[in-house]
């Protein structure tokens, strides 16, 4: 007992002391048996040292990378630039001859050669210098292949890709127009054009905006290691007027046959005709039976409208139809006649040019391209002579109204029921500020549909 006593008192207890200490500190942090750890807390704790910013994405890749695996592995990483081939590329990063060869002629069935997109990755496994053991071909965010190399015989596969998908809510008031209106942080401007669309029949932005008109969507963010990569289909769409308290709701809905938009009642929101064959066109004229005309200065009938946008803008068939002439038409330019059955007929003046390949006779699709705007014929700059005859008839385009293309009823009508009371209930939630919902998915044409 006394040497334990003498033993304290010396400088060899307070040496030991500064080194075990720290000691049963570290290893108390490694072997925590009071606390379970989990996936969760280990990304958490890591998360706190290494930020999301640290990782890799393509837009930070090297032009060229080869890791060292070990002394007889190696990998090698590169990308396809402007005026690329995937052989001259792979030759820029040094691949192997032999290893080119059997990449490009595993990949052969797969990938277009001459379509290949600038950005697009690979990365290649090689073994023994020359060997290729394993490899990945990346071609945009959905498209990416993994090739292998079993007994000298190169496979190519498919692979899933896994995406974040972030719902989220965007909103705003009109003060000059719908396109300004939209916050100026949105990550693609198509999203705007895809709302506008939903209510194309309903109403007419180029026209009917007014300032204080409000309006809100839902729609799913899609992302892959932190970037951005598209926006899914609008979930739900709403626009108010402020003169008159009117409201439009679109409920996208999966009918089993195709996924429309469709309002509280089961109507489709779609109607056989769009109110306005161009996007955010500016009218310039409207229908009238007595007007000056801006050239000639004599007055008479313009029993059309006229849309400015600028030259080359895509003009959409207004609806389903047949292509009834085509051709150069007086002081109408360039002109398209769709004929539409049940007596309508639309009119489509002063195009820049014709979309290639149509002919007299060809059938087109509601909203399919069917030309480009311009100034031809008796015009003071571009813009679209849009005209729409019933029975021989000419009427004011914008002061028609038409029957909703389809109307749910019985087992369908209760589904869409649902589906309106639970996206009532996500746009509650996602109306309280910060709110997103987020959920990790497989990237299918099944499970995502992108604008």
């Amino acid at each position: 007992m006394n040497a334990l006593r003498n033993f304290l008192k010396t400088f060899h207890f307070i040496t030991i002391a500064i080194f075990l200490v720290p000691a049963l500190l570290f290893f108390s942090g490694i072997f925590n048996f009071n606390e379970t750890e989990t996936i969760g807390t280990a990304i958490a704790s890591v998360s706190d040292y290494y930020p999301a910013t640290v990782f890799h994405t393509h837009d930070h890749e090297p032009e060229y990378f080869t890791d060292f695996i070990d002394e007889n592995v190696r990998e090698i990483r590169g990308s396809i630039k402007a005026g690329d081939s995937l052989g001259k590329s792979m030759d820029r990063n040094r691949v192997p001859p032999e290893v080119k060869r059997q990449v490009i002629g595993c990949l052969k069935s797969v990938i277009d050669f001459g379509a290949l997109k600038v950005g697009d990755t690979y990365s290649l496994i090689i073994r023994d210098g020359n060997t290729l053991e394993k490899g990945y071909y990346e071609s945009g965010p959905f498209n990416v292949y993994s090739i292998t190399n079993e007994d000298g015989q190169c496979r190519v596969t498919r692979e899933d890709v896994l995406l974040e998908r972030r719902t989220v809510r965007i909103s705003g008031t009109v003060e000059t127009s719908l396109y300004d209106a939209f916050p100026k942080d949105i990550k693609d401007p198509r999203l705007i054009y895809a709302f506008a669309d939903i209510f194309a029949s309903k109403i007419d932005f180029n026209t009917e905006t007014r300032a204080g008109d409000y309006f809100e969507l839902i729609v799913d963010e899609y992302y892959r290691y932190y970037d951005f990569v598209g926006y899914g289909k609008i979930l739900y769409a709403r626009y108010e007027r402020n003169d008159d308290g009117e409201q439009f709701e679109a409920f996208l809905f999966d009918t089993g046959k195709e996924k429309a938009y469709f309002n509280e009642q089961g109507h489709e929101v779609g109607a056989f005709f769009l109110r306005s064959p161009v996007p955010m066109g500016r009218v310039t004229s409207r229908f009238s039976y007595r007007r000056r005309h801006p050239i000639l200065g004599v007055v008479r009938q313009h029993l059309g409208v006229d849309l400015a946008a600028p030259r080359g803008t895509p003009i959409m068939a207004a609806a389903d139809g047949k292509v009834y002439k085509m051709g150069y038409n007086g002081g109408f330019g360039n002109q398209i006649v769709l004929s539409h059955g049940s007596g309508y007929k639309t009119y489509y003046g002063h195009l820049s040019r014709f979309r290639k390949g149509l002919r007299p006779g060809d059938r087109v699709k509601k909203k399919e391209i069917i030309g480009y705007v311009g100034a031809t014929g008796m015009a003071t700059g571009p813009h679209l002579d849009y005209r729409i005859s019933e029975n021989g008839h000419f009427k004011n385009p914008f002061s028609l109204k038409f029957k909703p293309r389809s109307t749910l009823k019985g087992e369908k009508l209760a589904e869409l029921k649902k589906k309106v009371a639970g996206m009532r209930r996500i746009a509650a939630r996602l109306a309280q500020k910060k709110i997103v919902l987020v959920k990790s998915v497989i990237a299918t044409p099944e499970t995502v549909n992108f604008l």
